[in-house]
Formats: C-alpha cells, sequence, structure tokens
C-alpha cells in the first residue's frame, strides 16, 4: 500500500470509530478496516464496552476467510493484547493468520502501552504505526487525556455578544430565564455535544439564574452525569436537573448543606476546587467534563489551567452591559459561521 492509501483506508477507521461517539466510556472509540488487493474486504467499530472491539467486528465481516492472509488490517488504535471483558485482539489477529497491521496511534494505557505491537511482531506480523497520528488522537482525546494526565479531558463552553457579555444585567422579572445568543441550530449542536460527554459541570450562579435540565434533548445520546459547584451549597430545591436522567453531584464547601435529590461532595478549602474536581472525577473514572458556565467556574477552571479546548459562540447582538465573557489564549483549530452567530473553537497549547 502506498501513503496515500495508508491514509485513506486510516482515516475511514476514524470515520466508523466516530460513530459510537459517547457510548463508549470507559473504552476508547476504535474502527478497524481490512483492506484486500486495495479494497475493502471487511469493516467494523467498537460500539460499546464490553461488546466486540472493532478488529473483531471487521474479521468477521469478511465471508471469505481465505483471502484474510494475504489482506491488511488498519485500525485507529493499537489493538489490546490483555484479556478484560473481551479476549485480546491481538490474538485474534494472529489466529486469522492476518500477516499486515496498520496503526494509528499507541494505546498508553498501562494494560496495552505497545504490548499488542510487541505480540504481532512477535508473531510474525508487519506493523506499521504512525499513520495520521494527529487526527487518531484527537478523536480518543478524552481516552489519551485520562490516561495521560491523570484527569478528564476538559471541554468549556460559552456563548457571548458580540461585546464580550455572557448574559444581560438581568431585571427583576428576568431572573429563571436564559438570555439566548444563539439559534436553535446551535443548541441542537450542543446538545450533541453533551451527549459525548460523562460529566457536565455549572456554577450555583448559574443553577440559580437559568435552572438548567444539563441533560440531552435535542439529541439523542446519554445524559451525562450533572455536577454543580456551589460554594455554599444553597441551591433551589426544585432543580430541574433533578428531573432529568443520570444523578446530580454538588462540590461545596458547606458540610451543613441539604440538596434534595443531589449527591454532596465535599470540597477542602485549602485546595483549588477545580484540582479537587478533577481527581475526584479521575478516581471516579470519568473521561471528560463539559463545562457549560457560569462565567466564575470558567475563569477559575481557565486561571488554574485545567482545560484542553474551548467552545465560544459569539453573536451578533450588543449587550453593551452585564456578565463578562472569559478571556482565553488558545490555539484556534476551527471556525464556523451560523445564521446568527460564530463558533470559534480553541485549543490549549499542549492539549
Amino acid at each position: 500500500m502506498t501513503e496515500t492509501d495508508d491514509i485513506k483506508f486510516m482515516r475511514r477507521c476514524l470515520e466508523l470509530a466516530s460513530k459510537a461517539e459517547g457510548l463508549t466510556y470507559p473504552n476508547p472509540m476504535v474502527g478497524s478496516v481490512i483492506v484486500y488487493d486495495g479494497k475493502i474486504l471487511g469493516e467494523g467499530y467498537h460500539l460499546r464496552s464490553g461488546e466486540s472491539h472493532a478488529e473483531v467486528n471487521a474479521i468477521n465481516s469478511v465471508s471469505d476467510k481465505t483471502k484474510l492472509r494475504l489482506s491488511t488490517l488498519y485500525v485507529n488504535l493499537e489493538p489490546c493484547s490483555h484479556f478484560g471483558k473481551t479476549p485480546p485482539c491481538a490474538d485474534f489477529i494472529i489466529s486469522n493468520g492476518i500477516n499486515k497491521v496498520v496503526i494509528g496511534t499507541i494505546d498508553i494505557s498501562e494494560k496495552v502501552l505497545g504490548k499488542g505491537v510487541e505480540k504481532l511482531r512477535e508473531a510474525g506480523c508487519e506493523v506499521k504505526t504512525g499513520i495520521i497520528e494527529a487526527e487518531c488522537r484527537r478523536l480518543n482525546r478524552r481516552f489519551l487525556t485520562f490516561h495521560e494526565k491523570r484527569r478528564p479531558y476538559i471541554t468549556l463552553k460559552w456563548a457571548q455578544s458580540a461585546d464580550g457579555y455572557l448574559d444581560t444585567k438581568r431585571s427583576e422579572d428576568h431572573k429563571t430565564e436564559p438570555t439566548w445568543i444563539t439559534g436553535k441550530p446551535e443548541r441542537v449542536l450542543v446538545h450533541k455535544w453533551r451527549a459525548s460527554e460523562q460529566a457536565i459541570l455549572v456554577g450555583a450562579g448559574t443553577v440559580r439564574a437559568d435552572n438548567p435540565g444539563l441533560n440531552v434533548r435535542e439529541w439523542k445520546g446519554p445524559d451525562p452525569l450533572k455536577l454543580i459547584l456551589s460554594s455554599s451549597g444553597s441551591l433551589n430545591i426544585g432543580l430541574s436537573v433533578n428531573s432529568t436522567n443520570n444523578k446530580t453531584m454538588v462540590f461545596t464547601h458547606n458540610s451543613n448543606a441539604a440538596i434534595p435529590g443531589t449527591v454532596k461532595v465535599m470540597l477542602s478549602e485549602d485546595v483549588p476546587s477545580s484540582d479537587q474536581i478533577c481527581k475526584y472525577l479521575y478516581s471516579s473514572g470519568i473521561q471528560s467534563l463539559f463545562i457549560e458556565g457560569g462565567a466564575a467556574v470558567l475563569n477559575h477552571f481557565i486561571s488554574a489551567g485545567f482545560w484542553d479546548e474551548a467552545r465560544i459562540f459569539t453573536g451578533k447582538d450588543h449587550f453593551r452591559e452585564g456578565v463578562k465573557a472569559p478571556l482565553i489564549n488558545g490555539i484556534i483549530f476551527s471556525n464556523t459561521v451560523f445564521s446568527g452567530s460564530s463558533l470559534e473553537i480553541y485549543l490549549k497549547n499542549g492539549s
């Protein structure tokens, strides 16, 4: 295969893998294709934890197994080499006589970390790694960050006015309804994002002002774990978050806080809340955190350096006064224009 062919088939692996975004936790997203004589003979992807992995599904999709010995298996992440909920994929590849394997990026989790490649090579397989590695890492940024940095991958999201405000200065009769900056297509996109993340976090100010549900309504997918950061623990009893799926957790400094329908997590006064939340989520196996506001929470995580990407909608209206939006320094990753706003995605340097 030429380098161009390798890239083409690896991009197909990524396309397949992305079909299960938000569904595979705690496993990564993986797609695989079997190529025979320059054409795709079989393909598959991992749908959810406990079910067959991508390589197994791809191999099983091939009707004429005699062609496997002359085929190349492509996969965006190193095949596993250990027994977990399923047997090792490396063993399955070897037992089916596949002699060439092309891998996007190495699996850096402790149970794999090159052992899959080693097992394949010891069995006589030709193994090639590092094909469009940046794209492969981008797809599994949550899984890789969790294992490399021992914390969740953190995505910040907010919408701001054309003059840089998150919200208007609210009047007495405008207390529990959000000030919409974006339109329907943007809100659908945000719900799609929510379905891809394991946890979502807002501050108590946002809860008091907007009483958000923090669930997935405009898209089909699982609701994230709902987190509220409230130093005082003083929140409304009739929280909308309590009427939606998945549990709600409140991180607070107040040991006397009693918030019906939620799980209380105590925070120490001596350590930044962002640090404690990240450590708690890592110990709970949570690989991704989506932070939707408000300004105090966003600025706290930004100042502490706990963020990996920021998704910022900018509307067309000017508020002239209100709640100022955070300022952030990062590398522009993409820019999308909607009818009523623009979306810029920034990546933190080194993420």
